[in-house]
C-alpha cells in the first residue's frame, strides 16, 4: 500500500511499531527511525545511492534489524504543490520498495532540508558534518512530522 493519507497508513498500523523515515536524494538516502510508540524520531544512516537493488538491500536489511513495521517517504512536491522531477522519483522509490510488504506513506517535505539545516547549523555542527548527516536529519524532520500526525495529530 501507497498513501498520501496518513489515516491509511494508521488503519494499516493499528499496533503502532517502528517507521523508517527516508530523504532520497539523487546521490544519497537519508534514513530517520522512530520508536513503536511513534513519539520520537531519530536520525539514522545516510545510504550512498548506487544501484537500485543495492540500494533496496541496504535498506531492506535495516528494515530487518530494526523490525520497522512501515515506511514514510519524503515527496518533494513544487511550492504550488505540483509534482516535479524529484517527486515522480520519490514516487518510483515507493513502487520498487513496494515489494517489501510494508506500508507506505508519502510525507509532503518541501522544507525539510533547509530545516534540518539550519537546525544543524544552531547546534554549531562544522559545514563537513553537515554534509554528511544533513539528509538523515531530514528525514528525521520528515517522520517526526508523520509520526506527530499519526500519534494524535490532526488527520
Amino acid at each position: 500500500m501507497i498513501t498520501q493519507n496518513v489515516a491509511d497508513l494508521r488503519a494499516a498500523l493499528p499496533m503502532g511499531g517502528v517507521l523508517m523515515g527516508l530523504d532520497p536524494g539523487t546521490k544519497t538516502i537519508g534514513v530517520a527511525l522512530c520508536d513503536a510508540g511513534w513519539h520520537f524520531a531519530t536520525a539514522g544512516q545516510t545510504v550512498i545511492r548506487r544501484k537500485f537493488a543495492q540500494d533496496k538491500a541496504a535498506l531492506a536489511d535495516i528494515i530487518a534489524q530494526r523490525g520497522v513495521k512501515g515506511l514514510v517517504i519524503g515527496l518533494p512536491l513544487n511550492m504550488d504543490g505540483s509534482n516535479g522531477p524529484r517527486s515522480q522519483s520519490a514516487r518510483a522509490m515507493a513502487r520498487n520498495l513496494e515489494d517489501l510488504g510494508l506500508p507506505i506513506l508519502m510525507w509532503d517535505e518541501r522544507w525539510s532540508t533547509q530545516a534540518a539545516e539550519r537546525t544543524m547549523i544552531e547546534q554549531d555542527f562544522s559545514r563537513a558534518k553537515r554534509a554528511q548527516r544533513i539528509d538523515s536529519h531530514a528525514a528525521a524532520l520528515i517522520l517526526q512530522a508523520a509520526i506527530d500526525t499519526l500519534a494524535g495529530g490532526v488527520l
